[in-house]
């Protein structure tokens, strides 16, 4: 009941301010005194009991849902856990987990963490929490999520199973701020081409891009592969800055404009970190919103090549309105323009349904493996600083097209990724190596070039049998590739980091491979780009 009265409460000062408020229309304030009525006469009149506090959340929901994909509204609830990922932490025990066989297994402790601290190791499963069994019980995602975070100084006790050990080990971990990072990995490609990876465009990515070129400058690097593959974007500020790194001073980097909105736009500066050498962007259809800003205009200025498939279409801005109960909507105001004038906002005028599943009809279209089913009309056609051809209205198409590698949907690959089988083989068999291997290849540039997949893959086939996973002969012949790139990688996953997972698995992807070729084949020079030889 109370927070019933609440809600009439926060609903009748509004439409009181909406009545006195001269500047809003007429029809304005009676469509808000219209629906707050509504629901007085629901409470009062309604033949069942109404919950008045779900019907407005429904509405809300409901009435964004009317305008763009990209209007959310997020319960009071669940706000901080919804800009955890913009802000780059959150506060836990710290680890990398995976539910498999229906037990919680880390796969790795995150550096620096309380969990990392007490000895925590990858392979370690957590069997019991607060006393409680937590394996064989269908435990979720989100269920590990509730009993292991919590707020800083907080203790948690947990009980792991370790291989070799009798007992279950005890640990009681005191949660601390863990960080998020936006940046996957950053390793020398060749010997002169420095590769980055960022996931988000978060509060602490430019620091991460920072140290992550300093580093490989320090190793040689003169060009750079900046992977924003599956990143589906984050903060407009961030995604400026990283642009910025690249483009010179005074440079359009994006503008902005909505219909309360001005035009405002955004420079670079003369103070990049990447001024020099030549660039190359990877996105796919997984790259959105801050991801195409940046690829738009590294590819509008001619200051590097794009490469990789059509990127998601997102050109829509969305700022947070706080509402009376602490309750956010993050309503769309602008949309973005990359400096040829393209807004690369993809059609949404058939609801939300049919806007995300443009990205799958796009498979049934053909044009994952050529662009030539794709068609635009000259109204959607721009023209970058070196008067090549660009297009807008949905998404950022690349300067060099790379198709799907349809190797990695065949069955017997599927299956031993979404059952899980691969990912826990990968820690079982790194657990049960760990000294040998790690004495064998001592550091992810030895493990790359040395280590000889074929006999694990015995192994697999055993452990695949076990897991209730059929084998098959012919299915692996024709994913041999991805899948022995990809156990490969896990296990350098498992032995090192995440960064040792792109370094081992990168080469086995074509647009990768397409990347490193333009550089160091020299393909780069034969496009008109601002900056080709240096």
């Amino acid at each position: 009941m109370k927070s019933l009265l609440l809600t009439f409460a926060l609903l009748w000062s509004a439409s009181v301010s909406f009545a006195q408020n001269p500047l809003l229309e007429a029809d304005f304030r009676q469509s808000a005194e219209k629906f707050t009525a509504l629901l007085y006469h629901l409470d009062q009149s309604y033949v069942d009991s109404v919950d008045t506090e779900e019907l407005v959340e429904s509405a809300i929901v409901k009435v964004l849902a009317e305008l763009d994909p990209h209007s959310v509204y997020i319960p009071a609830k669940d706000v901080l856990k919804a800009n955890e990922g913009l802000e780059g932490n959150f506060e836990g025990i710290g680890i990398q987990f995976n539910i498999l066989r229906d037990t919680i297994t880390v796969v790795s402790p995150i550096s620096g963490g309380p969990s990392e601290k007490l000895g925590i190791m990858a392979g370690d499963k957590i069997v019991s929490i607060e006393g409680e069994n937590v394996a064989g019980i269908g435990i979720t995602n989100n269920d590990v999520a509730e009993k292991l975070r919590g707020d800083k100084g907080t203790k948690v006790n947990i009980a792991v199973q370790r291989r070799g050990a009798r007992e279950p080990l005890d640990f009681e971990i005191t949660r601390d701020k863990i960080p998020i990072f936006s940046l996957d990995a950053a390793y020398m490609a060749s010997d002169k081409v420095g590769y980055i990876k960022l996931n988000r465009f978060a509060k602490t990515t430019m620091r991460e891009f920072h140290e992550a070129v300093a580093k490989l400058k320090k190793e040689g690097m003169e060009d750079l592969i900046l992977d924003l593959q599956g990143n589906g974007g984050g903060l407009l500020e961030t995604s400026i800055k990283l642009a910025d790194q690249f483009l010179k001073n005074k440079e359009l980097i994006v503008y902005t404009e909505g219909r309360n909105y001005p035009r405002r736009e955004a420079n670079a500066g003369d103070t990049g970190d990447f001024l020099e050498g030549r660039l190359v962007v990877l996105i796919d259809d997984g790259s959105a919103s801050a991801s195409e800003i940046v690829a738009g205009a590294v590819q509008d200025w001619d200051r590097g090549l794009v490469i990789g498939r059509r990127s998601f279409g997102k050109g829509l801005v969305q700022r947070p309105v706080q509402l009376p109960d602490g309750s956010v909507v993050r309503l769309t105001t602008q949309k973005y323009f990359t400096p040829s004038g393209r807004c690369i906002q993809k059609p949404y005028d058939e609801g939300v349904q049919a806007y995300y599943r443009e990205k799958f009809e796009r498979y049934e279209k053909g044009e994952l493996w050529s662009l030539d089913s794709l068609y635009m009309p000259d109204s959607l056609k721009y023209f970058t600083d070196k008067k090549r051809v660009v297009y807008g209205g949905g998404g950022i198409i690349p300067d060099i097209f790379v198709p799907v590698d349809t190797s990695y949907n065949a069955k017997l690959n599927s299956d031993l990724i979404r059952r899980g089988v691969m990912n826990s083989f990968a820690i079982t068999y790194a657990n049960a190596n760990r000294k040998k291997l790690l004495r064998a290849y001592p550091n992810v540039k030895s493990y790359k070039a040395e280590f000889d997949i074929e006999p694990v893959i015995e192994e697999l086939k055993i452990y695949a049998a076990n897991e209730e996973v059929e084998w098959d002969d012919e299915g692996y012949e024709k994913a041999k590739v991805m899948i022995d790139g990809r156990l490969k990688a896990l296990i350098a996953r498992s032995l090192w980091d995440y960064s040792a997972y792109f370094e081992v698995f990168n080469p086995y992807w074509k647009t990768y491979r397409t990347a490193l070729e333009v550089l160091e084949k020299d393909t780069y020079s034969t496009y008109n780009l601002a900056k080709t030889e240096f």
